[in-house]
């Protein structure tokens, strides 16, 4: 029996999109050239299929995209949604070392290997 590897079959999906951070009367708000800074949030959800663990990440992103006053001069800002970027399935049982999501990457030298690994120490926000 081959499995659908578009399908969890625990019902767990990874979805991670992007906002950018705006300042609402900003006249380059929309210009595609502009630069901004931006987060790319992971989230879990819980569907029976890939399009509504999409359309569940899409309602989590949109509540996180509301207009709010800020700094000390309570100027108009907004994270604003730009869209999903990643839908993935996950495939074992949540528990502690179930596998949720994996990269992979590009054949690299080890030296350079090693330098994308952080010493324990250095996870604090």
């Amino acid at each position: 029996m081959t499995h659908d590897k578009n399908l969890s079959p625990v019902g767990w999906y990874v979805v991670s999109y992007l906002l950018r951070f705006v300042e609402l009367e900003d006249d380059r708000k929309d210009d595609d050239e502009a630069r901004f800074l931006s987060w790319e949030n992971t989230i879990l959800v819980r569907a029976p299929n890939l399009e509504e663990a999409y359309e569940k990440g899409m309602t989590v992103a949109r509540k996180n995209a509301k207009p709010y006053k800020g700094g000390t001069q309570g100027v108009p800002v907004q994270w604003k949604l730009v869209g999903i970027t990643d839908v993935l399935p996950i495939y074992e049982e949540l528990e502690d070392g179930a596998e949720i999501s994996w990269t992979e990457r590009a054949p690299r030298k080890l030296k350079n290997l090693k330098q994308m690994v952080r010493p324990k120490g250095s996870f604090r926000q």
